[in-house]
């Protein structure tokens, strides 16, 4: 996508969300410029279709969302060509703040004109891995120290999960919301009717992989030899989605019986949480805040040794015990429609200071 298309919001109506629950502003509705290099584009598999969401249900709630797409592909020409493209349509257009989407593409909103909120989702502040060799790249540290600075600049940061705190150089406007959920796309559906429709076998047992095989980050070839290893003594396979829509992808979770998810870095990954809306038995490594979210969840575990022969033996305990788990419930406090309600908060407090001389325009 051209990064000089901004995706603009259509009427109130044409959404399929529900409307939220607290009542609307009798004054005129935020006007907000999200700006993201990750925006989901059909055709091209991504895994950030947690951003699109996040706009969709801010316009259900009253907010006037366009959205200024880009490709930055870790180039800086690309970012470049992009601040150009960002710079003429401040221009030209008004809103009341932006709202960026990874650390990295708050560059584009320099010099600061606007009320800026960030929001940082783990690789952007944590450091990017290269996906070749599984090591951070020089490129990725460069961004990282960008990151810092955009969130040093923001009017307010959000991150996506607690643990992220300790590297982002500020305490005072600082807000944690994990990406939200859409509980009525990703909910338990039946094994069998899904195994059907995706042309998998009604009899074996299905060890669920979600994610690019070839991104060194998400650490495939762990998860490979895991299940090869698991068939010394249970029979099972791996299923790897990837390249689907992402409407299919509970349809994944409910034909399989359990998820392995074994990335090296993470913020607050959504498949996880997805799962657990779906009540999908998860087997992860520690990391991001995967923990906190299985803690308590019988039917799920944690592998601190990450050893294929480790995540082999949990995998073996989940899959003998044979049931769903009580995920549902809690993540039950991540709908998104709960959690639009405080990015409009953050929004209205990083506006306020300003309210006094009006709205800004460009």
């Amino acid at each position: 996508m051209s990064a000089s298309a901004v995706i603009t919001p259509a009427s109130p109506a044409r959404s399929s969300i529900g409307t939220p629950s607290a009542q609307a502003s009798p004054r005129a509705p935020l006007r907000v410029l999200m700006v993201t290099s990750d925006y989901p584009v059909d055709g091209r598999p991504r895994t950030t279709h947690f951003i699109k969401r996040q706009a969709e249900f801010l316009r259900a709630a009253g907010v006037d969302v366009e959205v200024f797409p880009f490709d930055g592909s870790k180039k800086v020409l690309n970012y470049v060509r992009a601040w150009r493209k960002l710079q003429r349509h401040l221009r030209s257009h008004r809103y009341d703040l932006i709202h960026a989407q990874f650390g990295q593409s708050g560059i584009l909103t320099f010099p600061k004109r606007l009320p800026l909120v960030v929001t940082l989702r783990g690789s952007d502040i944590l450091g990017i891995v290269d996906d070749a060799s599984g090591r951070y790249t020089m490129k990725g540290r460069i961004l990282q120290a960008l990151s810092r600075l955009v969130a040093r600049r923001a009017d307010a940061v959000i991150l996506v999960s607690d643990h992220m705190r300790e590297v982002v150089g500020r305490t005072e406007s600082l807000h944690v919301i994990p990406s939200g959920l859409d509980l009525e796309l990703f909910r338990p559906l039946p094994r069998e009717e899904a195994r059907e429709r995706l042309g998998l076998s009604p009899i074996k047992r299905l060890v669920l992989f979600v994610g690019r095989p070839n991104q060194a980050r998400k650490r495939y070839e762990l998860a490979r030899q895991a299940v090869e290893v698991l068939n010394d003594t249970l029979p099972a396979e791996l299923v790897v989605a990837w390249k689907i829509q992402h409407a299919d992808v509970p349809y994944y979770m409910a034909a399989c019986d359990v998820m392995v998810f074994t990335s090296m870095q993470e913020g607050s990954p959504n498949v996880v949480k997805e799962a657990l809306a779906c009540n999908l038995p998860v087997v992860s490594v520690a990391v991001g805040d995967v923990e906190t979210r299985l803690a308590g969840i019988e039917g799920c575990e944690i592998c601190r040794d990450e050893s294929p022969e480790a995540i082999a033996a949990a995998l073996e305990r989940v899959l003998r015990r044979g049931s769903r788990i009580n995920g549902r419930a809690t993540v039950e406090h991540l709908d998104e429609t709960l959690l639009t309600q405080k990015v409009i908060a953050i929004y209205e407090g990083a506006v306020r200071p300003r309210a006094g001389s009006g709205r800004r325009s460009t």
